[in-house]
């Protein structure tokens, strides 16, 4: 990441962000901090909410390498490079194979529990805050991570703990969506009610763009909730200009870059079809492929891990502006107006990579002629599958466009045996 003015004070973020061995949801530490020791200045609650980002996105236990890494293998983006990695080698194999000890799903499920528990301190810490300017930079930037957390698990899983605690119940995954919007709604009023002023915002990591990542996640998880007013609406108010992303240093490098592009003992891409079925191969003149592809013609693997992974310093969107067109074009198909879906849909396949804030674009000739509803989704599918490849959506891409089960190693995941172990509430595993 840049350089902040937050180090005299990490230390004290990472004291409520160590995970409990146990994957207990009370996360009480005896030997840490009280939340009112570790609260008790502007500064320190600050330094919790840096360290929650730094939790999401850094290093191979972190919910985005995690991410990328489980929905990668399950639908068929990635390969397997050492069979020797156990959690890897189920879900690449998938099925029956993927069980409830898996620790690549247990890091998604219990850094999001915990990212959910200290966003929640964040929260009610600054609610309290009589400079509402301060307090508004702290909701909106933690409701961030918050909401991606609920998000995952939502992808992931079929039900979600409706919150932290021990013994809570869980609610359907649709809900979970929802109560991820309502997260964001909550901290886009905040936001835009008091604006962050310097004071705070000087404290936060200046690369994350917050309310249009508050938009862009809001246009995100209505449409999976299946509001496509709500994420039309949210996605026209994402400026696709600007960027927002994780930044990394040689101190803090990129997730994925460091497990498995530098090491190559991971996973690597498929190849040059990004795992689709050969009726929705990627054009072979499209620019997206050697942006996301790396080939090396004369060392196996052939083909290498490049985009937003080619190295540690590699920034990592937290969105894609071809996102925000592509939903758009979602939310207009699913009510039948096609045409504005296909217009939309051409903005993302006519797109120039110098047009493209990170350089993704397919650069290819407009659709043209007309269309019908089926295959306008489909053809959304395939370019959210190469216009968003490796950033752990495919999975819930295939189910809510779908895509037939054999395309597809899982549909959903078990729940991590420590979850079952602390929960009585803990719902029966998916067959598939």
């Amino acid at each position: 990441m840049q350089q902040f003015n937050y180090k005299s004070i990490i230390s004290s973020a990472l004291l409520l962000l160590v995970l409990a061995s146990s994957c207990k949801k009370d996360f009480e530490n005896p030997n840490a901090a009280t939340e009112e020791q570790t609260f008790a200045n502007d500064k320190a609650a600050t330094g919790v909410a840096v360290g929650i980002q730094r939790v999401y996105s850094t290093s191979a236990a972190g919910t985005l390498y995690a991410v990328v890494n489980a929905n990668g293998f399950v639908t068929n983006e990635l390969v397997l490079r050492n069979a020797g990695n156990i959690p890897e080698l189920q879900l690449s194999t998938g099925g029956a194979a993927v069980d409830a000890t898996n620790t690549v799903l247990l890091n998604v499920w219990s850094r999001s529990s915990k990212i959910i528990f200290d966003a929640n301190n964040v929260i009610r810490y600054a609610q309290g805050l009589a400079d509402k300017n301060y307090a508004s930079g702290l909701i909106s930037f933690v409701s961030i991570y918050k909401a991606l957390s609920i998000g995952n698990m939502s992808m992931f899983w079929q039900k979600i703990p409706d919150t932290t605690g021990q013994n809570v119940n869980f609610i359907d995954r649709i809900d979970g969506f929802k109560k991820a919007v309502t997260v964001l709604n909550y901290a886009i009023d905040v936001y835009n009610a008091n604006p962050p002023g310097s004071s705070v915002l000087n404290r936060l990591p200046s690369e994350v763009n917050i309310i249009n990542t508050l938009y862009a996640l809001k246009a995100r998880y209505s449409l999976f909730a299946g509001d496509n007013a709500g994420a039309l609406a949210a996605a026209n108010l994402v400026d696709i200009t600007k960027k927002s992303t994780f930044n990394y240093t040689a101190q803090a490098l990129n997730p994925v870059f460091e497990s498995a592009t530098s090491t190559n003992n991971v996973f690597q891409p498929v190849d040059s079809t990004l795992g689709l079925p050969p009726s929705l191969a990627p054009n072979p003149a499209d620019k997206r492929i050697p942006f996301y592809i790396g080939i090396n013609p004369t060392t196996a693997p052939r083909y290498r891990i490049n985009g937003f992974y080619a190295s540690g310093t590699t920034p990592v969107p937290i969105y894609l502006p071809g996102e925000m067109i592509l939903i758009k074009a979602e939310a207009y198909a699913r009510v039948n107006q096609l045409t504005e879906a296909l217009s939309e849909l051409n903005k993302v396949i006519t797109k120039n990579p110098a047009a493209d804030p990170y350089g993704v674009g397919a650069d290819l000739p407009a659709l043209a002629g007309s269309y019908t509803q089926a295959q306008l989704l489909t053809e959304i599918y395939r370019q959210r599958s190469i216009e968003l490849f490796m950033s752990g959506l495919r999975l819930e891409d295939m189910r809510r466009l779908g895509r037939p089960e054999t395309e597809r190693k899982r549909n959903f995941f078990p729940y991590p045996f420590q979850e079952r172990d602390n929960n009585v509430n803990t719902p029966p595993d998916p067959t598939f």
